[in-house]
């Protein structure tokens, strides 16, 4: 079985890994032969917004913050230095959208591989783009 090329991971599916089944048993299902990577900007994000949506939602948010570790423990965390020679270009191809994706789509650049999202701000970058309910056929 061959390994399949890496898939970058947007911010909210991180938080929706963190939050529950569906996107977390996909990455638990495909960690052993799939590589994600996700930029640390994101799981920032995902640190600083978690705790709000969990108290809206009457979760206990120690829970999900270590929901959310256990699934950083199956990715790649990537560095900025990483993907900083493609930063320029994803944000000039971002520039009329949400400039703060641009980190997500350099990895992706950087890496030749698309992502995973529900943001439509990523769809016309010319970057592939998986939503949760099809990511399992890039993975299969």
């Amino acid at each position: 079985m061959s390994k399949p090329r890496p898939l970058v991971l947007d911010a909210n599916i991180l938080i929706r890994a963190a939050l529950g089944p569906k996107a977390r048993g996909v990455i638990e299902r495909h960690a052993h032969h799939a590589d994600f990577f996700v930029p640390t900007r994101c799981v920032a994000e995902a640190r600083e917004h978690l705790p709000a949506i969990v108290r809206q939602r009457h979760l206990d948010v120690e829970l999900v913050m270590a929901a959310l570790d256990a699934v950083l423990d199956l990715l790649h965390v990537a560095d900025a230095p990483m993907y900083a020679s493609e930063m320029q270009e994803a944000a000039e191809r971002l520039a009329k959208r949400d400039p703060q994706d641009a980190d997500v789509l350099a990895l992706a650049l950087a890496l030749q591989c698309p992502i995973w999202t529900e943001d439509q701000d990523f769809f016309g970058t010319g970057v592939a783009t998986w939503t949760s309910s099809q990511v399992e056929r890039y993975l299969a």
